[in-house]
């Protein structure tokens, strides 16, 4: 079997190739990490017992910070490291723990190199955030009988029929969890349809409850508001956008202008990728708005000249920090069949949250909080306008709206407590 999915994977980078290629050269992508990919990989503490955490992205890597802290608390005498798929959930990995933990790229999981890498490694359980199962290295951790756990778990929508339809093939896979940490029922079901040991499946929320850090406000938004000479007028924020959504966003913006009620508004517009950056700064630059771009008064140090109408917060790890000081926030990749970017944050903080149809990536999130009133819901941009409308003319609505939200995010949180407490169960009884 492991031969047949190292057959495929040479198959699927024959196909990917020129992406990846493409990719490298003009996007910048790619370019780092290729000797952990290929398993030289090397820990800080070889001589500890090792908990390896595999974040895939950002919101992954993010997800983990309060299961990071306590596993820490909890296990002093095991070292945890992390490792990390994309070139932007390692630069967030790096941002968060560079200082204290061995952070890596993942390996390919080629069944050569995920034995080198699993080697190198030694880890005592290996956690896999949301879904982040590989064939090889589940059967590779059987034979070492090393627990593989996967934290966090969720099946989405889109996926869970993919995996039916290859059931035969992923069952094995699925079989040599030690456990499933499902965010919902519905997730902890799915899990056993595919062949988890239904006796191994727990339902613990999501982690991503606990990361979302309830407050009014943050560190660094009082010297964000200064640098964009921001007063009274309130500011619009679109967090996590995505392709086709900030052409959208502008025009919304320009009707919203025309609306004396609404006259004041700002917009901060964040693009959830980096290198999209330039192509957002030419559509805004295109809209003919005073703009600003962030990078430049933060690694400048100074203050917006004026009031520009338009920011774009083209930095990372600045997004909560704008959510703070948001009147309205919208969550992008959502007006788009995208699967939505994390609202959580947003409404942690405490703010009035929209987003759009799109959201299947956050389907128990988004569940919670409408049937809570606790955010609101578009259909499309133009409803996005009439919605924007109504927050903006009415803020006792918003406030109220915002206060759900936050309700919700606390009423939900625990789910690290669960997860750690499961994850020391595993490693005593691996030791029995």
């Amino acid at each position: 079997m492991r031969f047949a999915f190292d057959l495929m994977y040479l198959l699927g980078i024959a196909i990917y190739s020129p992406k990846m290629i493409y990719r490298i050269l003009r996007q910048n992508r790619y370019r780092s990490g290729w000797k952990e990919r290929f398993g030289n990989i090397s820990r800080r503490s070889p001589d500890k017992p090792c908990i390896w955490i595999h974040a895939v992205s950002v919101g992954e890597v993010n997800a983990a910070r309060t299961l990071i802290v306590q596993l820490q608390a909890e296990l002093p005498d095991y070292e945890v490291v992390l490792s990390a798929t994309t070139d932007t959930g390692m630069a967030r990995a790096k941002a968060l723990y560079g200082e204290e933990l061995s952070v890596f790229y993942f390996p390919f999981d080629f069944s050569p190199v995920m034995q080198k890498a699993v080697r190198n490694i030694n880890p005592a359980a290996c956690l896999l955030m949301e879904l982040e199962i590989w064939p090889n290295l589940a059967q590779i951790a059987a034979e070492k009988g090393i627990p593989l756990v996967v934290v966090n778990g969720r099946i989405s929508d889109r996926s869970f029929p993919r995996y039916l339809k290859i059931k035969p093939l992923v069952q094995p896979m699925f079989a040599r969890l030690s456990l499933a940490l499902a965010q919902t029922e519905e997730y902890a079901e799915r899990f056993r349809a595919l062949g988890c040991d239904p006796d191994k499946v727990i339902v613990t929320s999501s982690l991503k409850y606990d990361t979302a850090q309830v407050a009014d406000t943050i560190e660094g938004a009082d010297a964000l508001a200064a640098q964009l000479n921001l007063g009274d007028e309130p500011l619009w924020v679109a967090g996590g956008t995505g392709p086709d959504e900030e052409k959208a966003i502008l025009g919304i913006f320009a009707e919203l202008k025309k609306d004396a009620r609404c006259a004041p508004l700002r917009v901060a517009i964040v693009p959830r990728k980096p290198e999209r950056f330039e192509e957002v700064a030419n559509l805004i630059a295109q809209s003919g708005f005073d703009s600003v771009r962030y990078s430049t008064l933060k690694n400048e140090n100074k203050a917006a000249q004026g009031k520009p109408a338009v920011i774009l917060g083209d930095t990372m790890g600045d997004l909560r920090k704008f959510y703070s000081l948001a009147a309205v926030v919208f969550v992008g990749r959502t007006l788009t069949p995208m699967g939505g970017s994390d609202m959580m944050e947003p409404a942690a903080l405490g703010k009035c949250t929209i987003f759009g149809p799109h959201t299947f990536n956050f389907k128990q999130t988004v569940d919670a909080l409408l049937s809570a009133g606790g955010a609101i819901e578009v259909k499309d941009a133009e409803e996005l306008l009439t919605t924007m409308q109504k927050c903006l003319t009415d803020p006792a609505q918003a406030r109220q709206i915002a206060a759900a939200g936050q309700n919700v995010i606390k009423q939900n949180q625990g789910a690290t407590r669960k997860s750690v407490d499961a994850v020391v169960r595993v490693l005593r009884d691996a030791r029995v």
